[in-house]
């Protein structure tokens, strides 16, 4: 082989190297870029999260007060709940006594009937109602006590 070409050759290896680093460098320096691209994407992502995350903050805690507030809307319902229903027995507690007081009422209005010879009997003309002059049931008057119940 002569010299020029061992030259020529030597050149060409140099000139093959340069292109290679050349590429390199490049390459490196574009690889720069788009990481650093790519953090500073990244930190708008976090800055943008960090301002929504004050609205999901309020979010969270007007849902917290709005349970509050269903947990004691339903405490107060299960109250009134209750109340009712201890209205409901004593209700039916009175009736039952005004019914058994009807009855003994009956009872004896019914024996006096049967011992007072001016009333007429059975055997007689119908007989109207002896109490027309009593106020119909649902005009007596309830007696309230001190806490406004019957």
């Amino acid at each position: 082989m002569s010299t020029s070409t061992i030259i020529w050759i030597v050149v060409a290896v140099v000139v093959v190297a340069i292109v290679i680093a050349v590429a390199v460098a490049l390459s490196r320096r574009s690889g720069a870029r788009r990481v650093e691209a790519q953090r500073a994407k990244a930190q708008e992502i976090r800055e943008k999260a960090a301002v929504d995350e004050v609205e999901v903050r309020r979010r969270e805690a007007e849902a917290a007060r709005l349970e509050a507030q269903a947990r004691l809307a339903q405490a107060e319902a299960d109250a009134r709940s209750a109340d009712a229903t201890a209205l409901a027995q004593e209700a039916r507690s009175h009736e039952e006594l005004a019914s058994g007081a009807r009855a003994d009422l009956d009872d004896r209005l019914g024996h006096a009937d049967r011992i007072d010879p001016d009333v007429p009997t059975a055997d007689d003309a119908p007989v109207e109602d002896r109490r027309s002059d009593a106020p119909p049931v649902d005009d007596v008057p309830v007696q309230r006590g001190d806490d406004g119940r019957a």
